[in-house]
Order: C-alpha cells, then sequence, then structure tokens
C-alpha cells in the first residue's frame, strides 16, 4: 500500500479475502450460508480460481483433491456448515494437507440465529479432531487482524501440512467501518518447498521439525501416496504397527513442537496491576475499551488477548499465572475458552463475563472486575 491515505468503507470479509489471494491461496471453494456470505462473494470474484460446491462435504472432498494437487485452498461457512464438513476436517488432517477454512460464528445451537454473532463454537474447534489432536485455530480480533492473521493462517497451513480455522464472527465479517487502506503493511507470498531428493518419496517421512516432505500428486518422478487410514511413513494402510501409531502421533507432536513460531497475540501489562483481563474475537474489542477505562479511573489492569487459540501455546500459561485474578470475556453462555484452560470446575481467581444474543459491554467487564475483586 501507498503512504497517502485513501479512506474506505469496507467489512472485514473484504480484507481476509484480499490478504488470503496475496498470501498465495489460489482457489476458493464454498457454499454459501450466512454470515460467510461476504466471503463467499468477495472469494468468488478476487481468487484466481472459484468454484461453487453443491454442499458443505462436497466443499471439503473438492479442497482436498486441490490440495493433493499442490493448490492451497480456501473456504468460509458457519456452523451448519462446517458441522458437515467435519468428517472431511479430520481426512485432511490425517492426509496432512494444507487447507484455510474461515468460520464465521453465530448464534446456535443448530440453525440458531443466523445474523446474530456469537463466540460459541471455541469447545467445537478444541473438538473437531477425533483423538483429542488439536486443530490450529486463529482468531481475529480486530479490523487489523482481518489483513495480519489470514497470511499466517496459509504459512502455518503450508509449512505444517495442516488445515487451520481462521474464527471469526458476524460481527467481524460483516460490519461496515472506515479504514484507511494505505495503513495497511505489504504481504508477501508464501513461497512452498517441495520434495527434491532423488531416492524414493515417502509421502509421510517426518523431515525437519517433523513436517513430511510434499510432492503433488501430479508429480511425474515420485509415487506419492496419501491416504486417511492409519498409515506407515509410505502411505502404506497398517492397523496398529508401532511405524503407524507413532505417525499417528506426530500429527499432534509436529504442532506443538513449531508452536512458537504461531503463536499471536497482544499483551498489555501495567505495572503493579493484580488482575488480568482476557478476552479473544470480537470481544477483545470491549475489553480493550474496559481496561483504558479502568486505568482512567485509577484502577490497575492488564490486557491479554489471544489470537492463536489452538493448540494453546504454554506461554499463555506463564503470563496469566503472574496475576492475582483473571477474568475472562466472552461471548457465549458458559464460559468455553476459560474451561479449555482452567477446566468446568471453579477456580479460585478466575472468573468470566458471559452473554448470548449480543455483543458483551465494556462496562460489563469493569463491574466484573471492581465488583468482584
Amino acid at each position: 500500500m501507498n503512504s497517502k491515505p485513501k479512506k474506505v468503507l469496507l467489512d472485514g470479509s473484504m480484507l481476509i479475502i484480499e490478504s488470503l489471494v496475496r498470501a498465495g491461496a489460489d482457489v476458493f471453494i464454498g457454499y454459501p450460508i450466512t454470515p460467510a456470505n461476504n466471503l463467499y462473494s468477495y472469494g468468488a470474484k478476487r481468487f484466481p480460481a472459484a468454484l461453487a460446491a453443491p454442499d458443505e462435504i462436497t466443499t471439503l472432498q473438492w479442497m482436498s483433491g486441490y490440495a493433493a494437487a499442490g493448490k492451497i485452498p480456501v473456504s468460509a461457512t458457519s456452523f451448519p456448515g462446517y458441522a458437515l464438513m467435519i468428517e472431511s476436517i479430520n481426512m485432511a488432517y490425517m492426509m496432512e494437507l494444507p487447507m484455510v477454512i474461515v468460520l464465521a460464528q453465530r448464534l446456535g445451537p443448530a440453525t440458531g440465529t443466523a445474523t446474530m454473532g456469537a463466540q460459541g463454537d471455541v469447545l467445537l474447534m478444541n473438538g473437531t479432531i477425533s483423538g483429542g489432536s488439536s486443530l490450529p485455530t486463529l482468531c481475529i480480533s480486530n479490523v487489523d487482524d482481518c489483513w495480519s492473521l489470514p497470511p499466517e493462517a496459509i504459512r502455518w497451513a503450508v509449512r505444517m501440512r495442516t488445515p487451520v480455522v481462521l474464527l471469526t464472527s458476524k460481527d467481524d465479517v460483516m460490519t461496515l467501518r472506515s479504514h484507511d487502506l494505505s495503513s495497511l503493511p505489504p504481504i508477501e507470498k508464501i513461497e512452498r518447498d517441495y520434495f527434491t531428493g532423488e531416492g524414493p518419496y515417502a509421502s509421510y517421512s517426518p523431515g525437519e521439525n517433523l513436517v513430511p516432505p510434499f510432492l503433488p500428486v501430479s508429480d511425474t518422478k515420485h509415487q506419492v501416496r496419501l491416504t486417511a487410514s492409519t498409515h506407515d511413513t509410505r502411505g502404506i494402510l497398517q492397523n496398529s504397527t508401532p511405524e503407524a501409531l507413532g505417525n499417528t502421533k506426530r500429527l499432534q507432536e509436529k504442532l506443538d513442537r513449531n508452536l512458537g513460531d504461531y503463536t499471536f497475540y497482544d499483551l498489555d501489562e501495567e505495572k503493579g496491576a493484580g488482575v488480568l483481563v482476557v478476552s479473544y474475537g470480537i470481544t477483545a474489542q470491549a475489553a480493550r475499551e474496559a481496561v483504558s477505562k479502568l486505568r482512567a479511573q485509577g484502577s490497575k489492569a492488564s490486557l491479554f488477548v489471544p489470537k492463536t487459540l489452538f493448540p494453546v501455546p504454554p506461554e499463555y500459561f506463564n503470563i496469566m499465572e503472574k496475576y492475582d485474578r483473571v477474568v475472562i470475556a466472552e461471548e457465549n453462555q458458559t464460559g468455553q475458552y476459560r474451561q479449555v484452560l482452567f477446566g468446568s470446575g471453579p477456580r479460585p481467581g478466575v472468573s468470566g463475563v458471559n452473554a448470548i444474543g449480543r455483543i458483551i459491554t465494556p462496562g460489563e467487564i469493569i463491574q466484573e472486575v471492581l465488583e468482584n475483586g
């Protein structure tokens, strides 16, 4: 972008799609669903190739085919569509196929209220993969993240050979706002690395950082085997041999080993503060304002906005353990990320601010900090 101010009216969907394309994503495949309709519309116009799938199951199957052929596919959906995708997401995870799914949250359960935002799919992200493995998940917390996080989702997907979810909500992707395009930094295309050896190619033989080097199925020099069943390093189906089970365990281990390269968060610490306000996604905007107002009133408070939700980076616990109190604000009824971090039972010093069917206000966060401190 140039330095001359260029104010425009846009929504988060436009920034997300443009950012993904500039980062190297080259095919959009989707089925329209509210509130991801703008992502679908912009994606169909902006991507080098775009396919309208007849349903969400087909969407993920086509994405897997494109990923196996060396492309970087993207889709966008909401909970009902994502629910249909889950089996195929597991397939792509096991086959180690890079792709990005933008999930725009809306109020559930089931079809719920399609035009109302929420943060109700967090536990679903943590439980998508059978067996408890983590599905890499980044979460947008403001308009700047709509530009900066999509390339990181592409980088994570390609370098780790994995599906990645970019979590957002109705309010992020459908709300029009004024933004200065000249303030957006340039985005470099994510370059892919391929296997270049002369010997036999083993599709799942771990290389650097436990990630197997990639070759598309169209390679004319080497045989490429891809499978979603339990397999050895060559892609040969096996039941429960040590090599095959070790290969399955590696899927989580590669994410854990390299998580530091994909850990993103905002941390605004105030010296002497005894309380840490934690929030993510759309509610992080209210948390930022609440902390600012608390400080203006003379109350010391720090702010933590996690953007890498899963796998949960160990660094998060190092941050939170420094505070006597942790207040976690999220737009769902049960405190889903609070449960992930601290369990389902009560924990001294940990409390939540929760709501469904509406955005949490800064005042509610301030009230929790002051009245229950």
